[in-house]
């Protein structure tokens, strides 16, 4: 298989319909050689038209012509969304929506959105019970189809954990820290033991942090809307273990998604690294030859998930019906296989596992370890998280706002967390 080579993180670069001033005339419906043009506006790197999709879908439907343009960043791509949800103009008939804006598309903009859930062909069972929750409205309609998810694992090099004195066989390791996200820490106190020179156990503070939050069902909101992560005992949580990890030493006091992150995959300068689905590609892009057989694939302390997408279709399209039917068919179980074998997104359809292109997908870059089924046996035990509207705003800020200065400064732990919630606060308005 070949798997993607960019980052699913918010701000990755990708294909997208252009929503800028000027660019309205590039989205929405049209006509096109007598055909009906269905425009898809996405961020990221979807790799919808790189799998061959798109011409795949032409293919059997020789009366529709699939088009796109594009931003780079969800940070640009993101607000202009709203704005034209808001004025009903300048939009293409599918959206793509991050897991961490959905809850605010749901909650803000459900009268301008089809109900995909009643769409033909569209089977809820097919589907993780979790994800499809996501872009569901208190009034059970589900506003967007899940496209891709991000499972979490734990990431190694075994040729680190050798020199440690550590077991080096992916269910050994993994049976290290089964269960919690103390024993984790523990294994981070015995590779610092015995640690390769130059060395740590862990990337960032931050990335545990996000981990352990990720691994849980009530993070920042409760299920009533109300932002209580000043008080969560899951974040409280998460934030003392990740501080933990920085107080003993064993991360290399690195920020990710920046250049001295990439070199440290270079360099071999941390051990371990929470490991969504996406970021094998990554890992092999930024490590590169000399990482090969030496990064491996562990199931994580707990099973949680980081990242991912749905497809909506606003109500103010001309071709509504048909723009439903090629969402559906987009994140129907076999496409969604196809992109995992072409791209390396991991399927939210769990109907998808049992095809063997998931169920018997190994990476060879990575000792090659059963992918498939490790990020499987991950997704299936996902909770249903609560996600609220400004997640995505709350957690940057914990992470580098606070969670940095007490990694990178050695800031105390409870004035990062006074420093985070300050710009939490400001940022919310609370």
């Amino acid at each position: 298989m070949r798997i993607s080579r960019t980052s699913r993180r918010a701000a990755a670069l990708g294909i997208t319909c252009v929503l800028g001033a000027g660019a309205a005339a590039g989205c929405g419906s049209g006509a096109s050689d007598g055909r009906t043009t269905l425009t898809v506006g996405v961020f990221g790197s979807f790799g919808f038209e790189e799998a061959g999709l798109y011409e795949r879908y032409m293919t059997l439907h020789p009366d529709i012509a699939v088009r796109q343009t594009s931003i780079q960043r969800n940070e640009n791509y993101y607000p202009q969304l709203l704005t034209h949800l808001g004025s009903g103009s300048g939009l293409a008939d599918v959206q793509a929506v991050e897991v961490s804006n959905i809850a605010e598309v749901t909650a803000t903009q459900a009268g301008k959105l089809v109900d995909l859930g009643a769409t033909p062909g569209v089977d809820r069972g097919a589907f993780l019970p979790w994800k499809w929750a996501q872009a569901t409205d208190r009034d059970g309609r589900t506003l967007g189809l899940g496209t891709d998810i991000g499972p979490q694992a734990i990431c190694y090099r075994k040729d680190l954990f050798a020199r440690a004195g550590l077991p080096t066989d992916r269910a050994a390791v993994g049976r290290l820290w089964a269960g919690d996200w103390g024993k984790y820490l523990a294994a981070g106190k015995r590779y610092r033991a015995k640690a390769p020179r130059g060395t740590a156990f862990v990337d960032s503070a931050s990335g545990v942090m996000a981990a352990v939050t990720g691994s849980e069902r009530y993070r920042f909101y409760d299920r009533r809307g109300k932002v209580v992560y000043r008080t969560s005992t899951t974040v409280r949580n998460a934030w003392r273990t990740a501080a933990r990890f920085a107080a003993s030493g064993l991360t290399a006091k690195l920020q990710q998604f920046t250049p001295a992150w990439d070199q440290g995959f270079a360099n071999a300068s941390f051990a371990t690294v929470s490991c969504p689905a996406w970021m094998l590609g990554y890992i092999q892009d930024k490590a590169g030859a000399a990482g090969r057989d030496r990064w491996d694939v562990a199931a994580a302390p707990r099973p949680g998930n980081w990242g991912g997408s749905f497809l909506v279709v606003p109500r103010t399209g001309r071709h509504t019906k048909e723009a439903a039917a090629l969402a559906a068919w987009l994140t129907a179980p076999a496409q969604q296989a196809t992109l995992f074998a072409e791209r390396g997104s991991f399927p939210s359809a769990r109907a998808a596992y049992a095809l063997p292109v998931v169920s018997g997908a190994r990476h060879p870059y990575f000792g090659d370890a059963p992918i498939g089924r490790i990020f499987a046996d991950a997704a299936r035990n996902v909770p249903v998280q609560i996600v609220g509207p400004k997640d995505l705003l709350i957690a940057q800020n914990l992470s580098d706002v606070g969670m940095l200065q007490v990694d990178q400064k050695g800031t105390s732990p409870d004035d990062g967390w006074e420093a985070a919630v300050k710009a939490i606060d400001n940022a919310l308005d609370l």
